[in-house]
């Protein structure tokens, strides 16, 4: 039961020490797709997001050129193709609950 209050009347988990990077491309459909649900958890975890044009670099057109979206936690590719909102739930409540723990 402590554990239900502390859900609803406790403070929120946060994501804030993180940054989302999502190599894109301008016309990309379904990278503005990947970046609106990001944007919805942003919303409540309150992490970043950077965007990287990959067209602006020959090296991110050589490493992500039919990948794109790619989106990256803090370095590391999490993503590719489409974003998982319930796989990038798990990833935000784990390291919500690992930033609490500290």
């Amino acid at each position: 039961m402590t554990s239900l209050l502390r859900r609803i009347f406790g403070r929120k988990p946060t994501a804030e020490h993180l940054t989302f990077t999502v190599y894109t491309r301008e016309q990309c459909g379904c990278c503005h797709k990947a970046i609106d649900v990001l944007e919805g958890f942003r919303k409540r975890y309150g992490f970043r997001i950077e965007t990287v044009d990959v067209d602006g670099d020959p090296e991110l057109v050589a490493k992500y050129d039919t990948e794109v979206p790619v989106v990256a936690v803090d370095g590391k590719v999490r993503f590719r193709g489409q974003v998982n909102p319930a796989l990038l739930e798990r990833l935000l409540v784990a390291e919500a609950a690992r930033d609490a723990a500290e």
